[in-house]
């Protein structure tokens, strides 16, 4: 058991959280909609259990803002300030919960300051919450086994079952902890009736969505060997690198203390299964070829831990006040630029921001693009434009023709992209389609002529999905879209 915990540093986390808060709402409609957004934007619009490529938690609270607040990209990115503002605070309490007096406190509550982050709290999607459901869940087990108070075993089942809703990703946590447990002990907790009773709880509460998979075999599995054959090798090759790159360079050293201390000091052997965990959640996502960033939960909390044992270097005094405040400065800095729209949007495609944050460049172009597939639909004979329908290759593609299409006179858009595959197929009365594409059409021989028209160009020299992707004016169905749609279903 540890000593008892200092006082909660309520106003430096609090100006870190403020700060946070401000820079997210400074950018928040700064550049355009995130793929990822339109998509939500999209699928939210059907309320459902459960979507073949996630839970429904980010994409209904996505259409719960846009129902409040308007169809904007403003409206939608409110709830990224406050998850974020959250995180703040449960890093700065994990640290607490270490020792961590005021400096800790804050140093860990600037691990919101670092890209990725930021990045998950300016876009709307899935990793923002489940980094605050994450820490939360940790903050609980530390609690539980740090002041022998196993009830918090049953919060921490609660929040992981709700966390269920959002991503399934909270397992990786639960069972690479037990394993840590298993490993580095205490093994007596693993026979806990708390712990059991907790890990109930979190089935129980998570029980609906554990169903929705039964009943429809299982999307998320089918979703997850998609990605990890069409992006595993990199994911494999970049899973290391980017650990430390989301961090920033001057805050790996505080993250790699977290750990050292964890194993060493005697005060902290209750808790010693974070340390264990965090390694075996490396090789779990290596085999599994997870991506890189799903473990970014523990990684911050780990951060957290690092600052108390930095803390206490500070007190040596000397010139090492000035160095960690210069080192988060610059930290902090460069994460700014590169995970937020700060620079100019005509500016940022001649910088390296939009090759180091792939989300930056997902944010650009989106009103050029449907402006040139409209241009291509003008061109139909009115005949054609009454039997027309637009059909996209990937759901950026699509929801940026739903959101901007619709008040240009577009018609209908269609994808067979993950879960809106399942909105489709169109009419039979549609006998002309306008294809965005970066394949070619002619290897799913749907159509007996497809001309290309146009490629995308968002103007800014930024290099995203849709940058020289194709238009088409594809004619002479070969079957009935009843027939023809399951060539057209993808997960990626």
């Amino acid at each position: 058991m540890t000593e008892e915990r200092p006082f909660l540093a309520w106003r430096p986390v609090s100006a870190v959280a403020g700060l946070t808060g401000l820079l997210l709402l400074l950018t928040i409609d700064r550049y355009d909609y995130h793929r990822d957004e339109l998509y939500f934007r999209m699928v939210g619009a059907h309320p459902k259990w459960g979507y073949v490529d996630q839970p429904p938690f980010t994409p209904l609270m996505v259409r719960g803002c846009i129902e409040l607040f308007g169809d904007t990209v403003w409206a939608i990115r409110i709830p990224g300030l406050f998850f974020l503002a959250g995180a703040a605070f449960l890093l700065a309490l994990i640290a607490r919960e270490l020792g961590g007096r005021v400096v800790a406190q804050t140093l860990a509550a600037t691990g919101t300051l670092t890209t990725f982050p930021l990045v998950a709290g300016h876009i709307t999607i899935t990793a923002a919450p489940d980094l605050v459901m994450w820490l939360l869940v940790i903050l609980c087990l530390l609690r539980a086994l740090l002041r022998d108070r196993p009830r918090y075993f049953l919060l921490a089942g609660l929040v992981a079952g709700i966390a269920l809703y959002n991503k399934h990703l909270v397992i990786l946590l639960l069972l690479t902890f037990a394993a840590g447990l298993l490993i580095a002990g205490p093994r007596r907790v693993l026979a806990s009736k708390w712990l059991w009773a907790g890990a109930a709880i979190a089935v129980v509460v998570g029980l609906p969505n554990l169903l929705y998979q039964i009943a429809n075999d299982f999307p998320q599995v089918h979703m997850a060997n998609a990605l990890a054959e069409n992006k595993g090798d990199d994911a494999r090759i970049t899973l290391l690198p980017l650990q430390l790159l989301w961090l920033g360079p001057f805050f790996v050293p505080i993250w790699g203390a977290g750990i050292v201390a964890l194993l060493r000091r005697p005060e902290w052997r209750a808790v010693r299964a974070f340390a264990v965990a965090y390694p075996l959640m490396l090789l779990l996502l290596f085999v599994i070829a997870g991506q890189p960033y799903y473990s970014f939960g523990l990684l911050a909390a780990l951060f957290a831990i690092g600052a108390v044992p930095a803390e206490r270097w500070l007190a040596g005094g000397g010139s090492r006040r000035w160095l960690l405040g210069a080192a988060v400065i610059v930290n902090c800095g460069v994460a700014i630029v590169s995970s937020l729209p700060v620079l100019p949007i005509d500016v940022v495609g001649r910088t390296p921001v939009p090759a180091m944050n792939q989300g930056i460049a997902d944010e650009i172009g989106w009103p050029r693009y449907v402006a040139q597939v409209k241009a291509v639909y003008d061109a139909l004979p009115p005949g054609d434009q009454a039997h027309a329908v637009l059909l996209t290759g990937n759901y950026g593609e699509a929801g940026a023709l739903d959101r901007y299409g619709a008040p240009l006179g577009l018609p209908a858009v269609y994808s067979g992209q993950n879960e809106l595959w399942y909105l489709g197929p169109p009419p039979e009365s549609a006998t002309v389609v306008v294809l965005v594409s970066q394949s070619d059409p002619a290897r799913r021989g749907a159509f007996g002529s497809c001309v290309e028209k146009a490629r995308l160009d968002n103007g800014y020299g930024v290099d995203n999905e849709e940058q020289t992707a194709r238009v088409y004016v594809c004619r002479d169905r070969t079957g009935t879209w009843a027939e023809l749609w399951p060539r057209f279903q993808h997960f990626d």
